[in-house]
C-alpha cells in the first residue's frame, strides 16, 4: 500500500493530536476553550484581534480548519454544516451555466444536488460517466469540456475505484478544477491532493467524525488549484453563511485525534467479514460481496497503490426476494438499520430506498444499486460478534 509518513513533517497520528491544539495560554488548559462567542470587541477602526463576528471567523473553527487541511496536504480546509452544504458553497465557485462532468455512481444527495437543483439555480450542464472507466472519462471530457470534474473514490455503494492520478492528468490537460469526494475513506485512507486532485469534499458525519452525533461538511483545496480557488471558497463560506457551529467544530476536532486508530481497526474488520462473506457466499445465499480489500474487486490493485487502508464499507447483494432484504435489515443485533457510515457502532441499510432514493431507478439499477444490495459500515465492536450477528440475520428463514 501508499506510504503513509510524509518524510517532512511529523507523521500522520501525531499531527492528528496536535496540530491546531496548542495548550490555552490564559489557563494552560491542555485543550484550548470553545468559542461560542457570536461577536468580538475592536480595538478601534480597523484594529482587531483577527475576529470580529463568528460568521467570519471563529477561533474553535479555525483550529479545526488548520488540522484538517494539514491531515489532508491542503493549502487551506473549510468546514460547513453538512456535507451537501460543503458541495453546494463548492458550486456557488464556478460561474453561471458551467459545464460539470460528474461520475455516474454518486450519494443520492449529491447526484440530487447536480442532476436537479443546479441546472435550475445556476444553469449548469451536467453529464454524468464512469469515472472507472478512464477511457469513457477521456471521451466525455472531449465532447463536454467541462470546468468540473466530480466523482467519488470508493464510490457510494457500489465501491468502485477512481484512478485518482490518471483524473488529475485529464482535468488538467482541459485546466478543469477535480474534486473528489473522500467520504468514504477519510486522510487516514486515501489523500487525493497527494495524487494532484484540487480539492477534496467530506461529509465529515462520516468517517472524519466517527460517533454519530454531528452533521458537517469539509472542502479542501490544494496548492496546487487553480488561482483564487482556495479565497473564493473562504469569501463564499462567509457570503453564504454556512459555517459549523463552534461545539460542533470541537467535537469533530476531538474525533480527529483517533481517526487513524479508528480507520485502520475498521478497515481490518472489514477486510475480516468480507473476506468471511465471499469464501460463504452459496451457504449464505449472496449473489455479491464487493469490498475494495478483496482480490475478487475488480479495481483491487488500483486501490492497493492508492489507499493506505480499504475503508469501512462492505456492499453485499442478497439472493432472494425484497422480503429476506427487509428481514436481513431488522434481524441484527449490532448492526443497526440506520443511514450513515464510518462511526464506532456498525450499521447496515438499504441504498436503493434511502441514500439513493434521490437517484431514478433507471440510474440505479444501470450502476448495479438494485433492490437486493445491502450496505454494511462496519464499527469498532468486535469483529467475530459482528459476523455473528450478520450471519445469523442471512440465515433466518422465511
Amino acid at each position: 500500500m501508499a506510504n503513509e509518513l510524509n518524510r517532512n513533517q511529523a507523521a500522520f497520528a501525531t499531527r492528528a493530536v496536535h496540530v491546531g491544539q496548542e495548550p490555552d495560554p490564559l489557563t494552560g488548559a491542555v485543550i484550548p476553550p470553545v468559542y461560542h462567542a457570536t461577536t468580538f470587541v475592536q480595538d478601534g477602526i480597523g484594529r482587531s484581534k483577527g475576529f470580529d463576528y463568528s460568521r467570519s471567523g471563529n477561533p474553535t473553527r479555525n483550529m479545526l480548519e488548520l488540522c484538517l487541511a494539514d491531515l489532508e496536504g491542503a493549502e487551506t480546509a473549510h468546514v460547513f454544516p453538512s456535507g451537501l452544504s460543503a458541495a453546494a458553497t463548492l458550486l456557488e465557485a464556478l460561474p453561471a451555466g458551467s459545464s460539470i462532468l460528474a461520475h455516474h455512481d454518486l450519494y443520492g444527495g449529491v447526484y440530487r444536488l447536480l442532476a436537479d437543483v443546479r441546472p435550475v439555480t445556476a444553469g449548469h450542464r451536467i453529464n454524468f460517466v464512469d469515472f472507472s472507466d478512464i477511457d469513457a472519462l477521456k471521451q466525455a471530457v472531449a465532447a463536454h469540456r467541462p470546468s468540473l470534474l466530480w466523482f467519488e473514490t470508493p464510490s457510494n455503494p457500489t465501491l468502485r475505484i477512481v484512478d485518482l492520478s490518471a483524473v488529475a492528468r485529464i482535468g488538467n490537460e482541459v485546466n478543469a478544477i477535480t474534486v473528489c469526494d473522500s467520504t468514504f475513506s477519510s486522510p487516514a485512507g486515501q489523500r487525493p491532493i497527494e495524487h494532484g486532485i484540487h480539492v477534496v469534499v467530506h461529509s465529515a458525519t462520516k468517517m472524519l467524525n466517527g460517533h454519530s452525533d454531528l452533521l458537517g461538511g469539509v472542502v479542501a483545496v490544494s496548492a496546487t488549484a487553480p488561482a483564487g480557488l482556495a479565497e473564493r471558497i473562504k469569501y463564499l463560506q462567509n457570503a453564504l453563511g454556512a459555517v459549523m457551529s463552534p461545539t460542533d467544530c470541537a467535537l469533530l476536532h476531538r474525533s480527529l485525534k483517533t481517526l487513524e486508530i479508528r480507520s485502520a481497526r475498521q478497515s481490518a474488520s472489514a477486510l475480516s467479514l468480507a473476506t468471511s462473506l465471499q469464501r460463504r457466499a452459496d451457504e449464505l445465499r449472496l449473489d455479491r460481496v464487493v469490498y475494495p480489500g478483496l482480490e475478487s474487486h475488480p479495481q483491487h490493485a488500483l486501490a492497493a497503490r492508492q489507499m493506505f487502508n480499504f475503508g469501512c464499507v462492505i456492499s453485499i447483494e442478497l439472493a432472494g426476494d425484497i422480503v429476506r432484504v427487509e428481514r436481513v435489515l431488522t434481524a441484527t443485533r449490532y448492526f443497526r438499520f440506520a443511514v450513515s457510515l464510518g462511526s464506532v457502532e456498525s450499521l447496515i441499510q438499504h441504498p436503493a430506498s434511502l441514500t439513493h432514493a434521490a437517484v431514478p431507478e433507471d440510474r440505479r439499477s444501470a450502476t448495479g444499486i438494485g433492490p437486493q444490495l445491502i450496505r454494511l459500515s462496519i464499527g469498532l465492536e468486535d469483529p467475530v460478534d459482528l459476523e455473528q450477528d450478520l450471519v445469523q440475520a442471512l440465515k433466518i428463514q422465511s
